[in-house]
């Protein structure tokens, strides 16, 4: 009983055809192929399997392929392709791997997305934010105006221009004080004020001198006490005369308060 055998192939190999007895084994198809079809590399490692079902053993015949079937000629098809060799597996894992790395790295940026109604959502944003800046336009017109208002207010202020549109001829220049009592009367209480410095400075230092040094005879004793004395009550003399003088003077004027200060150490 022959059985004809219909092999698919791979590209470029065409489909192959056998007419072979039906006790012919898989492993013994193989010489038959190397005998009529010398180009096919059945070297490189390539195994016949039926269609469908499991891979029979190489010395199993093909008539166990054709079941009850008892016609003179059957068919068998089979395919000719070459051996997949197994991995070490774990290709599960690894999927499962990157899809967790994959759902860590989530973005909120969906603007690339559409809505029921077909449009994208970056292009309903972008509409919003022109209908909030439409909407704001009056605010930032009037915002814009009252900062030229207080610019041009501030222009003509530093100008000398009047509310009525009058201008100050002396404004924006420089002013000369000419008040010369009053600069005689700052001369003089800035040299008061050093000479009342001074005098109390030497009296510090004498004392202090004294309280470090020992005790000298008599007579030099009772020549420095008076000299002491006399510069005491000069000092006090000379800065009651700078205060009162500070009180005739401006208060307002830097050389015043100056001079007030100087009086506050000298007194201290």
């Amino acid at each position: 009983m022959l059985t004809s055998v219909l092999i698919s192939t791979f590209s470029p190999f065409p489909t192959l055809a056998l007419s072979v007895p039906s006790e012919t084994s898989f492993a013994d198809l193989y010489a038959l192929l190397a005998e009529r079809y010398p180009t096919l590399p059945l070297h490189a490692d390539l195994i016949l399997s039926p269609t469908s079902g499991p891979l029979p053993e190489p010395s199993t015949p093909l008539s166990s392929l054709l079941g009850d079937v008892s016609e003179e000629h059957s068919l068998v098809s089979l395919r000719l392709g070459p051996r997949i060799r197994g991995g070490k597996g774990g290709f599960g894992s690894q999927l499962r791997a990157a899809g967790g790395r994959m759902s860590s790295q989530k973005t909120s940026n969906n603007d690339s997305c559409r809505d029921l109604s077909g449009r994208r959502l970056s292009t309903i944003k972008e509409a919003k934010k022109l209908a909030e800046y439409i909407e704001t336009e009056p605010l930032r017109k009037k915002a814009q105006q009252e900062a030229q208002r207080a610019k041009l207010e501030a222009l003509e202020k530093k100008l000398g221009m009047g509310p009525d549109g009058s201008i100050d001829p002396l404004a924006g220049k420089k002013r000369r004080l000419e008040d010369t009592e009053y600069i005689e009367q700052s001369k003089d209480i800035v040299e008061n004020v050093k000479s009342a410095v001074s005098v109390a400075m030497l009296k510090k230092k004498k004392k202090a001198k004294k309280n470090h040094s020992p005790p000298a005879e008599a007579s030099s004793s009772g020549a420095v006490a008076t000299t002491v004395a006399a510069a005491s009550a000069a000092a006090e003399k000379v800065l009651e005369t700078a205060t009162a003088m500070k009180d005739q003077v401006l208060e307002s004027s830097p050389v015043a308060a100056a001079a007030a200060a100087a009086v506050g150490v000298a007194s201290a």
